[in-house]
């Protein structure tokens, strides 16, 4: 890792208190998912931007709270998230993952972990990859980048809840192929257990 990519690290890794510290402080109810996540869990930083999954009845409170902060906030084209840009580095509030709302069980789940000398609400690693795999489509479909982080992740993964929540994504399946294929997950893995999710 050049030096260049351990000053995006930190600049993000920044970002991410003063934002969670901002979430907290308005008393929002997040998680933290995406890329942040997986190092949170173990994975190597590979860290672009930030991104917190709450129900979307706490963006606002959220959104603000972001603001109050000096951050700038943006209401893209999309449907299922919010930005906000601490000068240039992105914030992403997500708030539907693959039309699915993000749901207080998904973040009753999520584990307390240190992220950046913060402790953080951090999606449970299941969830995490769930997360990943439900909205590859053939415009978004990076094999090569999600597998070192689920590499990393693959020991505290129900892969049998994984393969039955994305039974329905050729995408998923294809990619979950692959993870047997590699020798990442000792296969076979069961896709018939509850597709409901989160």
């Amino acid at each position: 890792m050049g030096s260049h990519s351990h000053e995006v690290t930190d600049a993000i890794l920044e970002t991410l208190k003063r934002a969670s510290t901002a979430l907290k402080d308005a008393d929002v109810r997040f998680a933290l998912a995406g890329g942040c996540a997986a190092y949170a869990r173990g994975a190597a930083p590979s860290l672009h931007d930030v991104d917190f999954v709450l129900p979307q009845e706490e963006v606002p409170t959220a959104w603000e709270a972001l603001r109050d902060l000096g951050f700038e906030t943006v209401k893209p084209p999309e449907d299922w998230l919010v930005k906000a840009y601490d000068e240039g580095r992105l914030v992403d509030l997500i708030f539907r993952i693959a039309d699915n709302a993000v749901t207080p069980s998904l973040l009753d789940r999520a584990e307390p972990l240190k992220a950046s000398a913060v402790i953080v609400p951090v999606l449970e690693a299941t969830d995490l990859v769930i997360s990943w795999l439900l909205p590859l489509s053939e415009h978004a479909c990076d094999y090569g980048s999600l597998l070192p982080q689920v590499r990393a992740l693959r020991e505290q993964v129900d892969w049998n809840r994984v393969a039955a929540v994305t039974q329905s994504s050729p995408y998923a399946f294809t990619f979950l192929t692959l993870l047997e294929r590699l020798g990442v997950v000792n296969g076979p893995i069961d896709p018939s257990g509850d597709p409901s999710w989160p």
